[in-house]
């Protein structure tokens, strides 16, 4: 099946035609590892995430590279490191593995090579040494910049914009080493307190972009087939890539495909620590929204489009895949259905392929509650939607510890029923409060009516507490 994409650089959607199909290379912009990574960084995560699951469903997982960086120098850790009085080595140890853990949580698999910055300094000094030598760079008061000038007739075709109409646009730092305001920094100087290695020209460290132009090379050539990461990176970040790796490289494109996730909202606002709706993938987890519903209400939007994280949309992600887990408790995976390796096909349709697997999970509903479906093979229906859901990163062992079945408290509910039923008799309900107590101590949520007894583990369910009671 054919891998449509849309493709930044062209502007509209393309059949993906790898460059090697025995060896498919995508690159996507990792963090700056300084603090915890918030929701909006979960979202080029899980959404690479995915295409990195379909690449490797139609490839092969040994033909797919996967490469996502870290970049571990920067004037925010340095920042960090001097309010803290912590060593920049510590604050970057500690944040990256944190980093690691929460996206981990969220289903994400790990990305093949995961480069850091500091690995990589010789390769960018050369790469910058390279691009002086051939007239796209110049070395000023210690500091190395691209001369956009002498790329000026392609600088811009990523974003669409005139090298004149992002002077006017942008925030563009005036420094009088400059010979043109939109230059940018290859290698700045380093003082005594601040990171840095011998270079050329002098003590110092490199700047942002050439980090990713170094490492993209060195892990997966000078051309490779796709390049991630969130719309806020196609201008500076991406266009500077492109510009100095085509400089460098002698080459009319650095990646085929370029691939830009849309921004993420909380509520229908921007989240800001202003409005309050401020938060971190750990906070969440903390206050015990699981990481699989996190991701499926990502995964809810089309990835080109804003997302808007809701809590109407947490409770029925979350209601949702209770159902989906009890549904595919025990059964053993075998092959997504086309249906569903069609929607991610479509640029990654997460949207509709999740309705697919809401048609596919009402079809066993169905025959579960006795509904006679012509033609169903339903050993296979069920071994189908497990690996459906896991081709979507959902269902998986890896994620789903927070979803202990329901069923398991059936013998709970039938003791709490009767407890009740003996205390209408005696008006004595003191053993029906203790059994409720002990029940919401453990995570349980728990509901007494005229009907009867209905018990549903929360996420912080834990059956430990519950030892000893039947």
């Amino acid at each position: 099946m054919t891998i449509k994409l849309y493709n930044t650089r062209v502007r509209q959607k393309v059949d993906f035609t790898p460059i090697d199909a025995a060896n498919v290379r995508m690159y996507v912009c990792g963090p700056t590892v300084y603090d915890r990574a918030h929701l909006g960084n979960a979202r080029p995560v899980i959404v690479f995430d995915t295409l990195y699951r379909l690449l490797r469903h139609t490839y092969g997982a040994e033909a797919v590279t996967y490469v996502r960086n870290f970049t571990d120098v920067d004037d925010k850790i340095n920042a960090r490191a001097a309010e803290s009085g912590r060593a920049i080595g510590e604050i970057t140890a500690e944040t990256t593995q944190w980093y690691l853990d929460d996206m981990a949580a969220v289903g994400a698999l790990e990305p093949d090579e995961m480069p850091r910055a500091t690995a990589y300094i010789p390769q960018m000094v050369k790469m910058i040494e390279g691009l002086i030598a051939k007239g796209h760079a110049y070395a000023a008061e210690g500091h190395v910049l691209f001369a956009v000038d002498s790329w000026k007739d392609s600088y811009g075709a990523l974003s669409g914009r005139s090298v004149d109409d992002m002077i006017a646009g942008a925030r563009v730092e005036v420094a009088p080493y400059k010979r043109n305001p939109m230059d940018f920094v290859l290698w700045k100087p380093s003082d005594e307190g601040t990171p840095g290695w011998d270079s050329p020209w002098g003590r110092g460290r490199p700047g942002w972009h050439i980090e990713c132009s170094a490492m993209s090379k060195a892990l997966l050539g000078e051309t490779f087939d796709i390049h991630g990461g969130g719309n806020d990176l196609m201008f500076p970040h991406h266009e500077n890539e492109i510009a100095q790796s085509c400089c460098a490289n002698d080459t009319d494109v650095m990646a085929n495909v370029w691939m830009h996730n849309e921004m993420l909202q909380v509520e229908g606002k921007k989240m800001s620590k202003s409005l309050g709706n401020f938060f971190t993938v750990r906070d969440l987890l903390d206050q015990g929204v699981p990481g699989e519903v996190i991701r499926f209400v990502m995964l809810s939007t089309h990835y080109r489009k804003p997302m808007d994280w809701t809590e109407k949309k947490r409770i029925e992600a979350e209601k949702t895949l209770w159902t989906w887990r009890e549904l595919s408790d025990g059964v053993e995976p075998s092959s997504p259905t086309q249906e569903i390796v069609r929607a991610l096909s479509d640029d990654l349709n997460t949207h509709e392929a999740l309705k697919e697997l809401h048609r596919q999970a009402n079809v066993l509903l169905a025959w579960d509650a006795g509904a006679e479906i012509d033609e169903l093979d339903i050993d296979k229906a069920y071994a189908e939607f497990a690996a459906s859901a896991q081709l979507l990163g959902l269902l998986t062992e890896e994620i789903g510890g927070w979803a202990i079945n329901a069923y398991d408290l059936s013998g709970f509910e039938m003791l709490l029923s009767a407890k009740r039923y003996h205390a209408m008799q005696t008006k004595d309900f003191s053993d029906v409060d203790i059994l409720k107590s002990s029940l919401i101590d453990a995570g349980v949520e728990v509901r007494m009516t005229k009907e009867g007894v209905e018990l549903t583990p929360t996420p912080q369910f834990d059956p430990s507490k519950l030892e000893g009671i039947l």
